[in-house]
């Protein structure tokens, strides 16, 4: 299925090698926006989901996203222009490296589903490589690139496998990107923990947040909490 229907918006994936899933809505419908940021970059928008769906839930008046694949610069650029945001919404066919050499802005909220497979094993199909791999964006990049280009108050907020969790936190550390935030994903209540939710920004706290998300207790039954997290966005939430 290449178009994907939301509530407020729809997508074309087709072009893409990392198809819509569970991760990117995570992160667009988790992503704390109490800042009410002004500007707004979503690097490695693959489809652009995560940028639409923060062009729903804010009032940011520029959303810039980053994508270095040509197909799915190109779906992204059209997903946006079909939005009813596309005056606020705009992609950069560019690789992070590139984007970070001449930084003409900061942003108020950096936000990134990056890849992650770090295994040795490469898939047949390139663009599914360069959405799935992390040697294309590793995280020591990734958040030196949210150090030079976050604003004094702003917040960097990411998803990442929870084994990852511990080594993420530390590199960020190193850059002065503190824990504000931290949702540990589980798909049922006793499968173990899979995904990381993580929200930094330049100020460190004592006592940050720190919470679990169940998504279903069994097939297709969600729970209360993933349902009022995306209930905005999903047709049959």
């Amino acid at each position: 299925m290449s178009k994907f229907q939301f509530k407020q918006f729809s997508l074309e994936q087709d072009r893409c090698g990392m198809k819509i899933g569970t991760d990117g809505v995570l992160l667009g419908a988790w992503t704390p926006i109490q800042i009410n940021p002004n500007s707004i970059l979503d690097i490695g928008t693959g489809t652009g989901i995560i940028a639409l769906m923060l062009a729903q839930r804010s009032s940011a008046t520029q959303i810039d996203a980053l994508e270095i694949n040509e197909d799915a610069y190109e779906q992204a650029t059209d997903n946006f222009e079909n939005s009813k945001w596309n005056d606020r919404l705009y992609c950069f066919h560019a690789g992070l490296d590139e984007f970070v050499e001449e930084p003409e802005d900061e942003y108020d909220l950096i936000v990134s589903n990056p890849p992650f497979y770090t295994d040795d094993f490469k898939s047949e199909t390139e663009k599914r490589n360069l959405a799935r791999f992390a040697d294309m964006m590793p995280f020591e990049d990734l958040i030196e690139a949210a150090d030079l280009l976050l604003s004094k108050n702003g917040i960097f907020s990411v998803i990442i496998p929870f084994k990852e969790e511990e080594n993420f936190l530390a590199i960020a550390k190193k850059y002065d990107l503190y824990p504000l935030k931290i949702t540990r994903v589980k798909g049922t209540p006793t499968t173990k923990i899979k995904r990381s939710l993580l929200a930094f920004s330049r100020n460190e706290i004592d006592e940050f947040l720190v919470d679990e998300l169940i998504i279903e207790t069994a097939r297709h039954i969600y729970t209360s909490k993933y349902i009022e997290l995306t209930k905005d966005f999903y047709l049959k939430m």
